[in-house]
């Protein structure tokens, strides 16, 4: 591993120079592990602790196919999925592993007893396998999530709908939360040159995910002048989704859960926000019963900040515990378009809402190839930037998936692989420069938080 970071740090590495070195038997990379999936019996979701379950474990590089290609992992970084993977909820993941293993000789590689997550990555191109002409070894990649097989003519309009579509590292194995990762050449996209490893690294699941859900015409199709209800606005998701908005001339509605998070929306240009908590929104009566007056005082708040407009367009992703309110508030003809369940996948509504105000739910997840080149290419002209707000070490994973398993974050998480170091692999020094502030908004909180800390000590 050493002489491939020596070839990378040099940055004038030739791509025959790359396609010459020697790719290990085996890299350090993030596990679960199968005999450990009832680990958390018994437990609640909140008790469950990443930091037993995640492993760095010394595992043997796979065997490269056709259409495929291995990565030197720079950075990675901590997406929902990797909670979920280590939490081993809503079920194990070997399951995915199982079934793919059961579509060809190939994907069998796939099935083992332990599973390297991570479905974001910054690296270099060591090698590809045959079929491969677009990507080179030593080209500077960054990569989606998007892993389809494309034999059905299902997936042909739309590659989401492929039968055999599933999410690299959470429904596949050798993820990015490694030194080394294997992708499928379709995966790959160009490193924004501007952006360091890490930051290259942030923007993947969450910013494609985003741009599907609100922008593109397989979503909510925003336009310019909509309202737009954003839960979690300076999350991992509404992050981008915030950006999204106001790069697109819609006016988003950031709903928070606290005065330090409005004010990153804020920062990030948002002038409609409803902080939650300050608010005491209690959308629930009990486990069992929702609040209708409560979707009436939270449509009310929101009309305050549109001057008397509902929202046409809810980007949703808490789930059950906002569900409800989300019909509720959307405005006639208007469109909730969902993707996870953070707080749960077990959603209530009040149909009537729904079917007499004509308005639409539309399910999400993640995004085509063309949908994620094209938020990638928005970062990368520096139109939207990466949320990224603090970096962990290969070793503290299972610490930073503690983190955003406990909303104890903002915006992305970020997680150094093979860089030994923060800011390296930035190629653009004069566009960085340009969007410097932009870049470390999310930074820049963070080290406000940690000075105020100090002080208040």
């Amino acid at each position: 591993m050493n002489e491939i970071l020596d070839a990378i740090l040099a940055s004038d590495t030739a791509p025959e120079e790359f396609a010459a070195l020697r790719v290990p038997e085996s890299y350090r990379a993030v596990t679960v592990r199968k005999d450990e999936a009832e680990m958390f019996a018994g437990l609640t979701t909140r008790e469950k602790d990443p930091r037993k379950s995640l492993h760095v474990d010394e595992v043997p590089v796979p065997e490269l196919g056709p259409g495929e290609a291995l990565v030197a992992v720079m950075a990675s970084s901590v997406n929902y999925n990797s909670v979920w993977t280590s939490i081993f909820e809503p079920l194990p993941t070997f399951g995915f592993l199982e079934r793919y293993g059961r579509l060809s000789p190939l994907a069998r590689r796939h099935d083992l007893p332990y599973h390297i997550i991570g479905s974001d990555l910054a690296g270099v191109v060591l090698r590809t396998g045959p079929g491969v002409n677009s990507w080179k070894p030593g080209a500077e990649v960054v990569a989606h999530c998007l892993s389809v097989e494309l034999e059905s003519a299902d997936g042909h309009n739309d590659t989401m709908l492929d039968p055999e579509q599933r999410i690299w590292g959470f429904e596949t194995n050798f993820g990015g939360l490694a030194e080394i990762a294997l992708v499928k050449s379709n995966q790959l996209m160009p490193k924004p040159q501007h952006l360091s490893w890490e930051e290259a690294a942030a923007p993947g699941l969450v910013n494609s995910t985003a741009y599907r859900q609100l922008v593109s015409r397989n979503g909510a199709g925003m336009k310019q002048g909509d309202n737009v209800l954003i839960w979690g606005a300076s999350g991992g998701l509404g992050s981008y989704a915030t950006q999204f908005a106001l790069a697109g001339g819609a006016n988003p509605v950031c709903v928070v859960s606290s005065p330090r998070k409005a004010e990153i929306c804020r920062r990030m240009g948002a002038e409609a926000i409803i902080d939650r908590t300050a608010e005491d929104y209690a959308f629930w009566k009990d486990d069992g019963t929702q609040d209708p007056r409560e979707w009436k005082r939270f449509g009310k708040k929101i009309r305050e900040l549109t001057g008397g407009e509902d929202v046409d367009i809810v980007f949703e992703h808490p789930g059950r515990e906002t569900f409800g309110a989300s019909v509720y508030v959307a405005r006639k003809g208007g469109t909730i378009v969902t993707c996870a369940s953070t707080s749960g996948y077990t959603h209530e509504y009040d149909n009537r809402y729904l079917w007499m105000s004509l308005k639409r739910i539309i399910g999400s997840h993640f995004a085509n190839y063309r949908e994620a080149w094209e938020a990638n290419r928005l970062i990368a002209k520096g139109k939207i930037h990466p949320t990224l707000s603090k970096t962990y070490r290969l070793e503290e994973t299972g610490q930073a998936t503690y983190d955003v398993h406990h909303n104890l974050h903002q915006g992305k998480v970020g997680v150094l692989c093979l860089a030994p170091e923060e800011g390296m692999g930035v190629r653009d020094q004069a566009m960085r420069e340009r969007h410097i502030d932009a870049i470390n908004l999310f930074r820049d909180d963070l080290s406000e938080r940690t000075n105020k800390h100090s002080r208040d000590i």
